[in-house]
């Protein structure tokens, strides 16, 4: 087993490398009869695509989607959605000098530890590069959301880079699309672009960041205890992004620093159902989904592959240095905004396809109904 699938009902399987001839994914159980085109995916292909500003990687790849299987006169057809995304830009040779020796902070070491062979060409499958695969599942998923759940809406931003976090009192939806950093705040925006211009021109280094994902009108009753919770699903799908090295669903770590009292979000009544005086929950209670916003966070560790000289070994165990060249993003968690808002899509969708399976609901109602 090589565990390149996630998902349950709504089951997706990444393939291909960075430096191979292409990569993508297939797409198994979207529901048939959903409006599936090569036009609807491409968009979320192209906020992912890299080489668009001077604070990503310079590679120049159209990422353009091709569907191979799975659609019939536009619509889906319930079997399998194969996706496939051509590279075009690759550059192996500027990879030719560290062949022999593994790069601190990538995958080199464990994936030649554990294999015995490694694609040293940019990675291979451990290179971010893979994510575009997932953001052309998501983009499939969302086209589904939009048929089984029309007013899910989800949003992905940066809160922090480095020590450098937002000012939620400044915080405007609108500018998200705005800038390089898919940032709410528009002074910290103007912020970030200073220090990571500095950062890669003058100091040749890379800096980590916090990504938040929210999606808007959930329904509630999704998920299940105690293996199939969303908030279980939701963590690993995030924890696979390629640099991420931790995850958060609503309050987070700093929910160990609340009482009670103040951790609780007290129910009332209101006239379309239960509301909430706060979202400390995040949106989940018990694995199960409230109707509240699912808010999800991910932090993204700083690019490994760095011009500042590190010390490591080769593959016969010589002590040497490294200088990893070639076109890399000093803050790749600007990138992995889409892809987060992928792996939301994804498993959101998968967890209303087993909640239809288990309860016969519908996205929205629920067994239990309060207050008849």
């Amino acid at each position: 087993m090589s565990l390149n699938s996630f998902g349950h009902l709504f089951r997706v399987t990444t393939w291909g490398e960075s430096h191979g001839p292409a990569l993508g994914a297939t797409v198994d159980g979207c529901p048939p009869g959903v409006p599936v085109t090569e036009a609807q995916i491409q968009p979320w292909l192209d906020r992912r695509r890299p080489g668009q500003s001077k604070a990503t990687t310079q590679r120049k790849e159209p990422d353009a989607v091709e569907i191979l299987s799975g659609t019939f006169e536009g619509v889906s057809t319930g079997t399998p959605i194969q996706l496939m995304i051509r590279n075009t830009d690759q550059r192996s040779k500027d990879y030719g000098e560290i062949a022999e020796k593994f790069r601190p902070g990538h995958a080199d070491i464990t994936y030649w530890q554990k294999y015995g062979i490694r694609d040293y060409r940019g990675g291979g499958r451990s290179s971010a590069r893979e994510t575009a695969a997932r953001v052309a599942a998501g983009g499939v998923a969302r086209l589904a959301l939009a048929e089984l759940a029309p007013g899910l809406e989800i949003s992905g931003y940066m809160v922090q880079m480095g020590e450098k976090k937002i000012d939620r009192a400044r915080f405007d939806a609108g500018e998200i699309a705005r800038n390089d950093f898919w940032c709410p705040d528009p002074v910290m925006a103007q912020d970030w672009a200073e220090y990571l211009d500095w950062l890669r021109k003058d100091d040749h280094n890379s800096v980590g960041a916090v990504i938040e994902v929210v999606a808007k009108a959930v329904p509630p009753g999704l998920g299940a205890p105690v293996y199939g919770k969303l908030d279980t699903d939701l963590a690993a799908a995030m924890m696979s992004i390629n640099a991420v090295k931790g995850v958060e669903i609503g309050e987070g770590m700093a929910a160990a620093a609340l009482t009670g009292r103040d951790n609780a979000d007290e129910i009332f009544m209101g006239p379309g159902g239960p509301q909430y005086s706060s979202n400390h929950a995040g949106g989940i209670l018990g694995g199960i989904s409230t109707g509240q916003e699912v808010v999800v966070r991910f932090a993204v560790k700083p690019t490994s592959s760095i011009l500042t000289p590190r010390r490591t070994i080769t593959r016969t165990g010589e002590e040497t240095e490294i200088v990893t060249k070639g076109r890399h993003d000093p803050c790749v968690g600007i990138r992995a905004v889409p892809v987060g808002e992928a792996m939301m899509a994804c498993v959101l969708l998968d967890h209303i396809l087993l909640n239809r399976g288990q309860t016969g609901s519908a996205p929205g109602e629920t067994r239990g109904r309060i207050g008849e």
